[in-house]
């Protein structure tokens, strides 16, 4: 339960402050939308704590809506704090918020650590926070570029494509270093990264089809993969896909940043 202390605190957002850990998550959204819709610092304590602990995806969106409403000279130092939590979903949610607020001199506080986090939703959202927040400076996105190299190959599907995802919206500075990743001893991880290198190139591409495409050539070698390919009728080509699974993500930032996600099988 997260403590509120309502000293000071006006009847009206007494009200919100207590709705905001309501057992019914209908009421918590709508609190997180008036919490927003009113913006004021005596709400930012609760809807950090909040973020922490709130179950529900919508929810967790909204309270992170709410936080951007607020003056991000008191929003950012709270935020940070966050940051070193030791429950993963303060940390994915602090990052999420981080994205949402977009303040370019907040790219200092992500750190190799976070985009390498054992948890996977956190990893997941540093990629997404760091793409946005990195500098429009090369030697910076190469430095990024070469970081997320080592993720390569990580999770499950979703996992990698948000990885993927990154690397195309860092655009023509990823070329290199995918090439290079695509000759990696571990199948795995050249097939991962000849399939982002193919969506990089097309954001249109059926990530599933490039990822079937690109272990063939890892396993087989690009040579007797295209023979392969050559021998196999078009109609009977299929591609797996994975149920989807819950993110810190928003529902826009689940969005491919380049074109349209790929459509289903």
């Amino acid at each position: 339960m997260v403590l509120i202390n309502t000293t000071d605190v006006t009847p009206q957002n007494a009200r919100i402050l207590k709705a905001l850990s309501a057992e019914d998550s209908s009421i918590r959204l709508q609190a997180a939308l008036a919490a927003g819709s009113n913006a004021d610092s005596a709400f930012l304590g609760t809807l950090v704590e909040r973020c922490a602990v709130e179950p529900d995806f919508f929810v967790r969106d909204m309270l992170s809506w709410a936080l951007t409403r607020l003056s991000p000279e008191i929003t950012l130092p709270r935020i940070r704090q966050e940051l070193d939590s030791e429950r993963n979903q303060a940390r994915s949610q602090a990052l999420h918020t981080l994205s949402k607020i977009g303040d370019q001199n907040t790219w200092a506080w992500i750190s190799r650590d976070m985009l390498r986090d054992a948890d996977d939703e956190v990893a997941r959202t540093a990629w997404r926070v760091a793409v946005v927040l990195v500098p429009e400076d090369e030697d910076a996105e190469k430095d990024l570029v070469d970081e997320l190299v080592l993720q390569l190959g990580r999770g499950d599907r979703g996992m990698q494509l948000s990885l993927s995802r990154a690397f195309a919206d860092l655009g023509d500075v990823s070329r290199p270093a995918l090439e290079r990743a695509a000759e990696h001893p571990d199948p795995a991880v050249a097939a991962h990264a000849r399939a982002t290198e193919l969506l990089r190139q097309n954001p249109e591409t059926d990530f599933d089809v490039a990822f079937e495409e690109a272990k063939r050539v890892a396993t087989l070698g690009p040579e007797r993969a295209a023979a392969v390919a050559a021998a196999t009728p078009a109609g009977t080509r299929t591609c797996e896909t994975a149920e989807p699974t819950e993110t810190t993500e928003s529902p826009e930032a689940a969005e491919p940043v380049r074109g349209s996600e790929a459509a289903d099988c």
